[in-house]
């Protein structure tokens, strides 16, 4: 043994050399033989139904597929089709390679291929011309080089990822999904063999067409099946699939569904995924889609021919359905273009917030009587739509009719945050100063998007949180840069609660499909109609969505059939319904009622609180301690001497005189009225009478807090300790009402005491008043210590 080792020691040292090299060559790292490739991405709704697949950036279908995610049928196929000496040889087979030589260069007859496998990846890999011998050498050397480098189950992999199934498709994963609407893992025997014997003729045997194979493909795939049934078993239930006929999709016929989504998820999310799960559920597109169709049809000559649709569940924020336009197709209304993206101005669709935030900073409850009457601020003197007031109407009724006076009235007292800091902090993008729109900002002066705008809605049903829009699952993050922002409060959940029943309150339109249901689901909404007749908006809550209807021209242009109440208001119900009727069952998360949030008798004339004078009594929400609620001084008793009809001075006798209620109108207000035909009465002069009517018994006396106490409290006890208020009062007297510093804090009956707590040092004044009008005071001092 060791002569031998002696005599050929130079011999096994270059043998010892040669497997060294080898072995370094196979463990040095190489890079991934998919690093040259470029890759279709593949999108699917939230039920995992694909809805577009995309081009690789060499316009070819073409997906990465792992070989453990490739049916055994096809790897088994595939070797017994094109190499079934793959294992074992080093890249080339010599006896096929002189066989085929011989054929065709020795014997003059037709051409013989003789390449396996990891010869095929080499020419395909490096686009090698293998037409001719230095092609072939070039070839086959290349093959060496693969196997030196990588394993076999790299090759193959390689292979079934690199080979040519027909048109431009590219990829065994690619064909699988086009051919037969599956993933390769899921086919079945007929549809594997068809894939194998594909790559060597492709072009010629599909019918583009039809998608039914040609005979040379089945007669090959047969070919290979009779091979097959030589080396494997075959259940007889599986041959009998091979007699049914071929049918191949065709990259014409796959989903090309949401189309303005899907493109917008290409355009803002960028990741090296082939398979993007977005948040689109289909179904609800369809819906949309066949309503916004049908409605554009019915609409055609009123020359209504676009509309824009957003559809979000307002639970999880995810785009559930987007119609950008009404034809992504239709050149005359430029279809390509994302209509919910675009700035357009939203008329009176963001009033609600307007209102919201006059809420939430105690300028207004829902309740709360304003005045549609000709206003100038300062430079700016808007009108209503219809160029017509109508006098006192309260928060709730100019909200959904849409009164442009009040509106501005209440942003003109908005601060910190105005109205247009407001829309900052909502994420609405490319506005201009704030100085740019003054007061013009409230009646659409600025420009908003259909998706900004939707979020807004989302935020009311949300409890006053407003979070981004969602349009792909977790799993697929943007960019750093576009990190999408945390959930912000920008209103509270008493504002927010109170806008949405607000909107409830606006009666929708009655049609034919909403009187055929049994069951309409409560609906909050507003429309907006843009100056010029431009824009027609309808946007609201209804179960757990929230939606924004637009109609419109993408070039601007005017139509005065672009009236949201008479144009987007129909389409946006149909949906509504037609969703409705698809889901019976669909209701609005069932959330409690937010904190501190109180319901109370009013007097609706006036909006504020409820006396035995007045005569129209009703229930409003009010957020204790912030909501504005004062005694109602609209409707006043003054007695009237019986025989000449004017107010006599105290002391009264009943005999010779009554007790009267009149209305006491602002002269503005009275005017509006007069104008309208219905003057009201004036009331009876009582400037004579040296002192003040004393009918109405003794006003309320406070009780408790005593006066000239100093009220001290732990800071760290301060939700423990507080003081009760008790007030004594005249028999005829059911309700006392409490104000700290102007501000209601509650109601209770004269027998019962209301508590309060302080949250801060200082002097407050503390006001009860019956439900006479009648009142007392007295200020306390609270002093708050660690």
């Amino acid at each position: 043994m060791i002569g031998f080792i002696v005599r050929h020691q130079n011999k096994l040292m270059a043998l010892l050399l040669l497997f060294i090299a080898i072995l370094v060559i196979r463990l040095y790292p190489h890079p991934p033989l998919c690093e040259p490739l470029t890759f279709s991405k593949r999108y699917y709704d939230d039920n995992n139904q694909l809805i577009r697949m995309t081009l690789a950036k060499d316009d070819r279908y073409r997906l990465w597929t792992p070989l453990e995610d490739v049916s055994p049928d096809i790897i088994n196929g595939l070797l017994l089709h094109e190499d079934q000496w793959f294992y074992y040889h080093i890249g080339i087979n010599p006896f096929s390679l002189a066989r085929a030589f011989g054929a065709t260069y020795l014997g003059g007859g037709n051409r013989q291929g003789a390449s396996t496998i990891t010869m095929q990846l080499a020419r395909m890999r490096w686009q090698l011309n293998t037409k001719n011998i230095g092609g072939k050498l070039h070839q086959i050397a290349r093959a060496i080089q693969l196997e030196l480098m990588y394993s076999k189950h790299d090759i193959l992999e390689a292979y079934l990822n690199y080979a040519p199934f027909g048109r431009n498709i590219e990829s065994i994963g690619a064909a699988s999904i086009i051919y037969f609407n599956k993933p390769p893992s899921q086919v079945n025997l007929p549809e594997a063999l068809t894939l194998v014997v594909l790559p060597q003729s492709p072009t010629y045997r599909i019918d583009r067409k039809t998608g039914f194979a040609g005979k040379a493909l089945v007669k090959a795939r047969n070919q290979l099946f009779e091979r097959w049934q030589e080396k494997y078993d075959v259940d007889s239930n599986i041959a009998a699939l091979f007699l049914q006929k071929l049918v191949l999709r065709q990259p014409e016929q796959m989903p090309f569904g949401a189309p303005h989504f899907v493109n917008q998820i290409i355009q803002q999310h960028h990741s090296n995924a082939q398979e993007v799960k977005t948040t689109l559920d289909s179904n609800l597109q369809k819906i949309i889609s066949r309503q916004v169709n049908l409605f554009i049809e019915r609409s055609r000559l009123k020359n209504i021919n676009n509309a824009s649709v957003i559809l979000v569940d307002t639970q999880t924020m995810q785009v559930k359905a987007l119609i950008g336009s009404a034809n992504y197709f239709g050149n005359s209304i430029q279809g390509q273009v994302n209509g919910t993206l675009a700035k357009r101005s939203p008329g009176s669709t963001l009033k609600p917030f307007i209102y919201a935030l006059g809420i939430d900073q105690g300028v207004l409850h829902p309740r709360t009587i304003l005045k549609d009457v000709a206003t100038d601020f300062g430079a700016y003197t808007p009108e209503n739509f219809d160029r017509n007031f109508r006098g006192p109407i309260s928060a709730t009724d100019a909200l959904i009719h849409s009164r442009n006076i009040p509106a501005v009235t209440v942003a003109s007292k908005l601060h910190n945050p105005s109205f247009y800091q407001f829309l900052v902090n909502a994420h609405i993008q490319k506005l201009a100063d704030e100085s740019h729109y003054g007061l013009s900002l409230v009646l659409g002066g600025g420009e908003i998007s259909a998706q900004e705008l939707v979020g807004l809605y989302a935020m009311l049903a949300n409890e006053g949180r407003w979070q981004p829009l969602k349009f792909t699952e977790p799993t697929i993050l943007p960019k750093p840069q576009h990190t999408l922002p945390e959930p912000q409060q920008l209103l509270s959940p008493q504002a927010a609660f109170m806008t949405i029943d607000m909107l409830k309150q606006n009666t929708r339109p009655q049609d034919v499909l909403s009187k055929m249901q049994n069951k309409i689901i409560p609906v909050a909404w507003k429309t907006g109609t843009s100056w010029g007749f431009r824009d027609a908006w309808t946007a609201g809550t209804f179960g757990h969505y929230a939606m924004v209807v637009w109609l419109g021209n993408f070039d601007g242009s005017g139509n005065n059939a672009f009236v949201g109440i008479d144009a987007a208001t129909p389409l946006f119900f149909n949906i509504v319904d037609s969703i409705n009727a698809y889901y019976p069952n669909l209701h609005k998360p069932n959330r409690p009622l937010p904190p501190n949030l109180k319901r109370i008798d009013i007097c609706l004339t006036s909006g504020n609180l409820l006396t035995q004078w007045c005569k129209a009594k009703g229930k409003t929400w009010f957020i204790p301690g912030v909501s504005p609620i004062n005694p109602d001084t609209i409707f006043r008793p003054v007695m009237i001497d019986n025989q000449t009809g004017k107010a006599v001075c105290p002391p009264y006798d009943l005999t010779t005189s009554h007790l009267a209620v009149f209305e006491y109108w602002p002269s503005d207000l009275a005017a509006i009225f007069a104008s309208a035909g219905i003057p009201k009465k004036t009331p009876p002069s009582t400037k004579h009478c040296r002192s003040s009517q004393n009918y109405l018994g003794e006003p309320p006396k406070i009780t408790s807090p005593l006066k000239n106490v100093v009220y001290q409290f732990r800071s760290t006890k301060q939700k423990n300790e507080q003081i009760s208020f008790t007030a004594t009062s005249d028999g005829n007297v059911k309700t006392l009402y409490w104000f700290v510093n102007n501000n209601f804090i509650g109601q209770t009956d004269p027998r019962n005491a209301i508590n309060w707590i302080p949250t801060q040092s200082g002097t407050f004044k503390i006001l009860v008043m019956d439900d006479l009008g009648r009142s007392n005071s007295r200020k306390i001092k609270i002093e708050l210590f660690d």
